[in-house]
C-alpha cells in the first residue's frame, strides 16, 4: 500500500510558474514509477508526466513537453512537477500517481495508487 499526499497547488497568471510536490508513504516508493495527471470539470483524467523509479527515465504528454519538468527524490520520497509557462488550459486538479511496477507508464489503468489532488488554476 502506497499513501500520496499532493502539494503546491494554487492560482497563478498566466506565464507564471508552480512546483507540486507529491509525498509517498507506505511499501517502498523508491521501485514505483511514478506520474502526473490532470483532470478539469466534465473532462476525462489526462496523463501529463511520468518517471521511472530510477528518475532516469521521463515522458510528457505532447501538449506540457518543454514547459513541465517531472523529477523524484527517492531519499524524499517525493516526486515533483516543475511547471512553467502555464496557460489558462492547464487549469486542472493535478494528481499524482504511483504505478506498483517498472517502467514508464502514460495510461491511468496502469497506475494502482492515487493521491487527493491538488488544484491549480491559471487565469489570462
Amino acid at each position: 500500500q502506497v499513501q500520496l499526499v499532493e502539494s503546491g497547488g494554487g492560482l497563478v497568471q498566466a506565464g507564471g510558474s508552480l512546483r507540486l510536490s507529491c509525498a509517498a508513504s507506505g511499501r517502498t516508493f523508491s521501485s514505483a514509477a511514478m506520474g502526473w495527471f490532470r483532470q478539469a470539470p466534465g473532462k476525462e483524467r489526462q496523463f501529463v508526466a511520468a518517471i521511472s523509479w530510477s528518475g532516469g527515465t521521463t515522458y510528457y504528454a505532447g501538449s506540457v513537453k518543454g514547459r513541465f519538468i517531472i523529477s523524484r527524490d527517492n531519499a524524499k520520497n517525493t516526486v515533483y512537477l516543475q511547471m512553467n509557462s502555464l496557460k489558462p488550459e492547464d487549469t486542472a486538479v493535478y494528481y499524482c500517481a504511483a504505478a506498483d511496477k517498472m517502467g514508464v507508464f502514460t495510461r491511468v489503468r496502469e497506475y494502482l495508487y492515487w493521491g487527493q489532488g491538488t488544484q491549480v488554476t491559471v487565469s489570462s
